[in-house]
Parts: C-alpha cells; structure tokens; sequence
C-alpha cells in the first residue's frame, strides 16, 4: 500500500471538528473535537473493536505543585490494515485530578476519562490524525504554494505556527523596554512593520529578539 495512504486520508481534519481555545496558556490554538478521531479511525479501518482497537496499559496519579494532582493514561492502539493487526501505537495521555484553582482545589470525576481520549489523540497523531493542525509547514504539492504556508498558519491557529510566535510576556516586556527608552509608540510600530508584521500579534520569536536588540542600541543611537 501507499505509505502516505492513511496520513494523506486524515490529515486535514474538517473545520466543523476545530475549534479555537479561548483562554490559559493555549490560548489561540485549536482544539480538535475528540470525536472526529473517531469517526475517522471507524472511516479508514472500520467500527472500533472489529477494525481498531485500544487496550488500557497503565492508570496513575502524580501529585504535582500546590498539591495539583494529574491522571495519566498509558494506550496501546491496534489498526487492521489489509485483514493484519497492526503492532500496538503507544499513547500516553494526561487530565488533571485536582487543581489548584482561582476559588481553590477542584477535583474531576472525569480525569481518566480525559486522559483517556488525549491518549488515543497522541496515539492517531503517530499515524498523521490533523496532521496539517500539528505542522502546518508540510505541505503537499496540491496545495499553496510554501511562502504563503506561513501566512495561512496565522490565519488557522495552528499549533506550529502559533508555537514560533512571540510569547504575551515577550510582547509585555517589548513594550515596558520601548516605554522604558523614551521610544515614541509610532517609531516602535514602524520597527514591527519593518519586519513585515501588521501588529504585534505577528511577531515571532526571532523577530522579537531583534526588536529587543534595536532596543537595547536606540539611546546609543539617539545620543550619539
């Protein structure tokens, strides 16, 4: 068979199975709807447990800072592929149990089961499952050409892209050192549109840390 067969088939999950997270440290990337994974498997090798299969290896809790507890997930994932078993996928997946919350400790009655479904994730991910969310850069020859690949990562949220972007605390202290130096806000967005960015929203991180070098000179600069 064709070794891309099945990562070509389910790479590109639809736009209904995506959805953009809107709040904690994974802000503006997309979330992929656990149930699309399983349409997709039951679609390529058949219902579960007749083409696909998992089986539960390992359950356990780890305590973890201010007495935060996480459950993890140990899987192994078995395909049937031209009337073979696969060897078993590996996947291991993680929930919290109890978090340390704004109002205090919350404990889930549901860790297991969502360590569960992100195991089975990480599991499918090995075979291509979104594929074009987790590396947006690897493009087939169908599609747009690769110097816009960037730009329509940007527009998707996708994990690769958002993952080279500038963090919020590098934009913060990009202005606090801007503000700090006396720069005049128009000079500094002057600077990001030299970079070729709309905002600050566009900066990578290697176009912050040229931004932070033009900082650090402009008094030199400005006093010379």
């Amino acid at each position: 068979m064709d070794n891309l067969a099945i990562y070509n088939a389910v790479r590109n999950p639809p736009k209904e199975a995506l959805k953009e997270i809107q709040a904690g440290r994974l802000k503006g990337k997309s979330d992929i709807n656990p149930m699309w994974r399983l349409k997709a498997l039951t679609e390529q090798f058949g219902p579960c447990g007749i083409g696909w299969k998992y089986v539960i290896t390992k359950q356990w809790l780890e305590t973890g800072a201010k007495d935060e507890i996480a459950a993890f997930v140990n899987i192994e994932l078995f395909i049937k592929v031209e009337g073979a078993w696969s060897d078993a996928i590996p996947g291991t997946g993680g929930s919290s149990f109890v978090a340390n919350e704004r109002n205090g400790l919350y404990t889930s009655d549901e860790c297991f089961k969502m360590a569960l479904t992100d195991a089975i994730s990480v599991s499918c991910k090995a075979l291509g499952f979104a594929a074009d969310v987790y590396w947006n850069s690897d493009r087939s020859k169908y599609d747009k050409p690769a110097e816009s690949a960037q730009k329509q990562g940007a527009q998707t949220g996708s994990p690769q892209s958002l993952g080279n972007l500038a963090t919020k605390d590098q934009v913060i202290k990009m202005f606090a050192m801007s503000k700090g130096k006396g720069i005049p806000e128009e000079e500094l967005k002057t600077k990001i549109a030299d970079l070729g960015k709309a905002s600050s929203k566009e900066l990578t991180k290697a176009d912050i840390s040229k931004v932070f070098e033009w900082i650090e000179k402009y008094r030199v600069e400005v006093s010379a």
